[in-house]
Formats: C-alpha cells, sequence, structure tokens
C-alpha cells in the first residue's frame, strides 16, 4: 500500500506565533469559530440563546478577549456510556466558540509542526481511517522483510485524561512565544481540577490538542532513541512492531520508567507484547498476519459486543414507536460503512440475517 495521500487544508505559513494572539478574538474567526461549534446542536438551549443576540454576543467575547477580561465560564457534567461510562465535563457555548477559535487558528497549526507523522489521532488528514492503514502497512513492511518473526508491543496509559498533570503540560507549554496566548492556555489548563493539578476535561476541544503534544517527548524517545520503524499512536494507544522480543522488552522498560519518571503516568493492564501472528488491539479493530502474509483486520471482540447491542436497541425502539425507518437505515448505513474496512463478512452476514424489525400493537402506546 502506498503512503497516505489524504488533503486537507494547508497550514498557514505566515502566522507568526511571536504576536497571535489577536487571530482568536478576530471577529470573523469568531464568526466562523460559532458557526462550527454551532454544527448540528442548533436545537440546545444555550446555542439557541446565544443566536438570539448573535452578533452582540460575538462583540462582546472579542472586546473580553481583547482587553484580557475574558474568563471561562465554568464546566457543566453529564455522563456518557460509549462503550464505558465515562465523566464529560463541557464547557458552555460561548467558551466552545472561543475554543474553537483558539484551537483553529492557533494550537493546531503550532502543534501540527511539531508532532511525528504517526501521531494520528484528531488532526486534518488523518484520524481512526489513517491509524488503520498505518498499521495495515506495517504489518505488509515488516512482513516482506521478516515473515511472521516478530512481535506487537501494545501500550496503554492509565486514565491518561485524568492523569495528565498540569505543571508538567505548562512546563511543556512554558515556551509558546506569545505571553497573552500562553495565560490563556495556562487558565484553561487550571481551570479543571486546580485543587488536584491532574487531569483534562473530556469536552474540551483544547484537550485533545494538549494529550497529543503531552505525549510527543515519548513519541520522540521510541523513534529517535530506539529507532522504531513500525510505531504509530492514537491518542494513548501505542503500538511498536519489532523483530526482537528482547528488544522491544528494553524499550518499554525503558519507557515505562521515562513515562513514570518525566510524565507522571503509568502503563496499564492492557500493556502486552504479543507474537505478530496473533496480532493485537488498535483502533477499534484486530490486526494480525497470516503465514501468507495477509493482514486480517477483524471486529475486536468488545465492539461486536457493542454493535449487537446497539442493534437490540433500534429493535426495541422501533417496536416501542420511538425510532423510525429512516433513521435506522440512516444508522445502518454508517455501521455497515465503517464494517466494509475490515473482514466482516461472515459478522455482517450473521447479524442483519437475525435483525428484523416488527411493532408493537398501536393501541399499547
Amino acid at each position: 500500500m502506498s503512503e497516505y495521500t489524504g488533503t486537507w487544508e494547508p497550514l498557514s505559513q505566515d502566522i507568526d506565533f511571536n504576536d497571535c494572539y489577536d487571530l482568536i478574538y478576530d471577529f470573523n474567526n469568531l464568526y466562523t469559530s460559532y458557526k462550527l461549534a454551532a454544527r448540528c446542536k442548533r436545537n440546545k438551549r444555550d446555542v439557541i440563546d446565544f443566536e438570539y443576540d448573535l452578533a452582540s454576543n460575538i462583540w462582546k467575547l472579542h472586546h473580553e478577549l481583547k482587553d484580557g477580561t475574558y474568563k471561562l465560564s465554568g464546566y457543566y457534567h453529564f455522563k456518557i456510556f460509549d462503550p464505558k461510562e465515562r465523566d464529560i465535563q463541557a464547557l458552555y457555548f460561548r467558551d466552545r466558540v472561543m475554543q474553537h477559535s483558539l484551537c483553529d487558528n492557533i494550537l493546531r497549526p503550532f502543534f501540527e509542526n511539531r508532532l511525528i507523522y504517526d501521531c494520528a489521532a484528531c488532526r486534518r488528514g488523518k484520524g481512526t481511517k489513517f491509524a488503520e492503514d498505518r498499521m495495515t502497512q506495517f504489518l505488509r513492511r515488516f512482513y516482506g522483510g521478516h515473515g511472521t518473526k516478530g512481535y506487537i508491543l501494545k501500550c496503554d496509559i492509565r486514565k491518561y485524561f485524568d492523569n495528565v498533570d498540569h505543571e508538567v503540560l505548562k512546563d511543556r507549554l512554558k515556551n509558546f512565544p506569545d505571553e497573552r496566548v500562553r495565560k490563556l492556555l495556562f487558565e484553561i489548563i487550571d481551570s479543571f481540577n486546580a485543587d488536584t493539578g491532574k487531569g483534562l476535561p473530556l469536552g474540551n476541544q483544547s484537550s485533545q490538542w494538549f494529550a497529543l503534544y503531552y505525549l510527543d517527548p515519548l513519541d520522540r524517545r521510541i523513534k529517535e532513541k530506539w529507532r522504531i520503524k513500525y510505531y504509530t499512536r492514537y491518542m494513548d494507544d501505542l503500538i511498536l512492531i519489532h523483530e526482537d522480543k528482547e528488544y522491544l522488552k528494553q524499550v518499554l522498560a525503558d519507557i515505562r520508567e521515562y513515562a513514570a519518571d518525566r510524565l507522571e503516568l503509568e502503563f496499564n493492564e492492557k500493556t502486552q507484547l504479543f507474537p505478530i501472528s496473533e496480532g493485537a488491539d488498535y483502533v477499534g479493530w484486530h490486526f494480525y498476519l497470516t503465514d501468507t502474509g495477509k493482514v486480517i483486520k477483524r471486529l475486536r471482540t468488545s465492539n461486536k459486543r457493542r454493535f449487537k447491542r446497539r442493534l437490540k436497541g433500534f429493535q426495541r425502539r422501533y417496536n416501542r414507536y420511538e425510532m423510525s425507518l429512516d433513521d435506522i437505515k440512516r444508522s445502518m448505513a454508517s455501521y455497515t460503512g465503517h464494517l466494509r474496512h475490515g473482514h466482516t463478512y461472515r459478522l455482517r452476514k450473521n447479524i442483519f440475517s437475525k435483525f428484523v424489525l416488527t411493532h408493537a400493537e398501536r393501541e399499547d402506546y
């Protein structure tokens, strides 16, 4: 497979990061950020309130950012169960507008040129599909040189977002050229769990960029000190492929110590070393090599269970007249498109053959 050639908007080459704070409060940037933040959320109460006096609210945000009086409004909390229970801390809408402007106009172009190529999450032209393709490429290339005589080291950070250390993160950002941007970044970091000095809120757009950049020293240690050619990371999931098992054990011991000493992080029990023929889980799939060099990509077991639960939920809601056939068709099309990225023909045939929709008697509802 050839190198990834997806397209995305080119990074601006004329941003002066020594004096870029005004990009955040530029009215046109804030208006664009409002449209992005409101996308698919126009029926939400805080979005409706913001739009009721749109120009005035954007100008107010502009002036507060410009004169340095802007303060975050705090967070509201809710839980999601997808696939496991997570506590989400979300900003109010005006603060999400500000974060869009900050991330899109400053953090994205600043960090993009400072992250390694195979740091895959949340970046333009990258994401889960990019990570899947890179994993497939790496396995094929490895087979060309070593066959199936090799190993996969899969590393996972224990409660990553909960354990990002504020002082370590701020130390990594202390040399950001624009002092006003740096001050705003520090305020965002300390707006959450200031009492413990640990953790990033899952609902913040800025948290994604902080989380990518926080582990960059670990990426560079793996690539530059240990010269691991086949390495990819999706947020806090790390995959290393090498022909020498003992060498990977040395790498693991080193990066485990480095993560603990420099980043205040530890690897969890999902961190394991596998023969390449057995494969490993990555970005929702289980990848492994056959003796003929074919890369097999099957839906991981936990995602199969999750998918089946979703289909049962569709059947239940349709039966109760809580979900329309058109809504189900749209969701099924999305799922089918995702499953077609892997070797899932039998899975799809088995599951969809049993997927029957029926309505309850109307008089009962």
